[in-house]
């Protein structure tokens, strides 16, 4: 979702994510680089409301030198596979808007629309294009956007977390092969399909980085049965919409415990299972806590986003 009036500065993008009681920064410089390098990634406590700190950072950070995204929560949207309408594809975008309206929980007309499209084989002809239509509430997208506003911050875009998973994705994939990367966070965790830099299917999964790590060893064990379940139903399913693309291998994201979780998947799962290191695709010599599992797996949708190209939503 793009806002105008934004111009070009610092090259690459400025991911900046509010908490309850923290502010998440990161830039990623790729133009030019044999990597892409983050430039910074840090925690900033609040002070004051979400306006206040992030004024108070746009002085310390000159946050007006960066082109800013941000990112919804995953309870502040809906994704959703629907065929593309039978219009011109420059007019997909807008006119998708009327073929979710029964698909979302709120009326159309008081929600913000973006989508992209699912890559098609070559041979599809006469299969109906599919895209993924994002919708969000205008409240919920306006009250996104107005502590940015107050605090003179040039926010140019609304992002969502499995596009900058996409992003991560890209860093990943073997050339004409797709991968399937599984990454958690606090709330839960996150499959995506990718293939070409492109975005082909998500789910959530109800597992989390805190239930992995609470978890007694008979706990962890049920964890892990359920994850190779939800993850071979994924990649069933996978193959059976998008028998043209093979799934290479299953990436698992940084996390306390995840050479023992990518054992256990390879051992049951029929793609080779690989653990993702930052430090293997991406550089941050100034960042060192980056290279601890736990981190990594906090700022992992954080530097996706700020991975972000100019293309679809």
């Amino acid at each position: 979702m793009r806002f105008p009036g934004a111009t070009k500065r610092i090259p690459g993008w400025l991911c900046i994510n509010l908490w309850p009681d923290h502010v998440d920064v990161s830039h990623v410089s790729a133009a030019g680089k044999a990597r892409p390098e983050i430039t910074l990634c840090n925690s900033y406590r609040k002070e004051g409301g979400d306006a206040a700190t992030l004024a108070r950072l746009r002085k310390e950070l000159q946050l007006e030198r960066y082109r800013c995204t941000t990112l919804l929560r995953s309870g502040d949207y809906q994704l959703v596979q629907v065929d593309a309408p039978n219009v011109p594809a420059q007019e997909a975008r807008s006119a998708v808007r009327w073929r979710i309206k029964d698909m979302i929980d709120c009326p159309v007309e008081a929600a913000t629309v973006d989508a992209l499209f699912i890559p098609q084989p070559e041979k599809a002809a006469g299969r109906t294009p599919q895209m993924l239509a994002v919708a969000a509430r205008n409240d919920v997208v306006a009250a996104t956007v107005k502590p940015f506003h107050d605090a003179d911050i040039p926010l140019e875009v609304i992002d969502i977390p499995e596009l900058a998973q996409r992003n991560f994705a890209q860093c990943l994939e073997a050339e004409g092969r797709g991968l399937a990367l599984l990454a958690f966070d606090e709330q839960s965790a996150l499959l995506t399909f990718t293939s070409g830099g492109e975005l082909f299917q998500h789910r959530r999964i109800d597992v989390s980085i805190g239930s992995l790590s609470s978890a007694f060893p008979d706990q962890r064990s049920a964890l892990y049965d359920r994850l190779v379940l939800e993850l071979q139903r994924s990649l069933d399913h996978f193959d059976r919409q998008f028998h043209h693309v093979a799934v290479a291998k299953v990436v698992v994201t940084p996390l306390p415990g995840a050479e023992d979780l990518g054992e256990y998947l390879a051992a049951n799962l029929d793609v080779p299972v690989e653990l993702l290191y930052l430090s293997a695709i991406m550089d941050f010599p100034l960042i060192p806590e980056l290279h601890e599992p736990l981190r990594q797996a906090q700022c992992l949708q954080l530097i996706g986003a700020a991975l972000r190209e100019e293309r679809g939503a």
